[in-house]
């Protein structure tokens, strides 16, 4: 007797090392990225995860930097494959030289 077994499709892997590379390029100079982290995300229709960056700035004030960071980041086109960024947000930190991005991605 031959038994049928449905092979499930190989879902795609965490873009989170990806994601950091891209966003490295992307950032201007004299921001940098510290120890980053994601956890999973889902929703009753995607799956993904969500990404934090904390940055710091060489100088300046992260409230200045932090709305025309969002408008770069928010026009990037991300090369992720297997996923799509949904989301992009960038908060000013505790600190005035600290900024958050958090990238939210989603299984294509």
């Amino acid at each position: 007797m031959t038994r049928w077994s449905p092979v499930q499709a190989r879902r795609p892997g965490c873009p989170h090392r990806r994601l950091r590379h891209l966003l490295g390029e992307a950032l201007p100079p004299g921001l940098t990225i510290g120890a980053s982290t994601f956890r999973p995300w889902a929703s009753a229709n995607f799956v993904g995860a969500r990404h934090l960056f904390p940055c710091d700035l060489a100088a300046g004030q992260a409230a200045a930097v932090s709305a025309a960071l969002q408008g770069v980041l928010s026009a990037t086109e991300w090369a992720l494959p297997g996923h799509v960024v949904a989301d992009v947000a960038v908060e000013c930190g505790a600190a005035p030289d600290a900024l958050r991005i958090e990238i939210l991605t989603v299984e294509d």
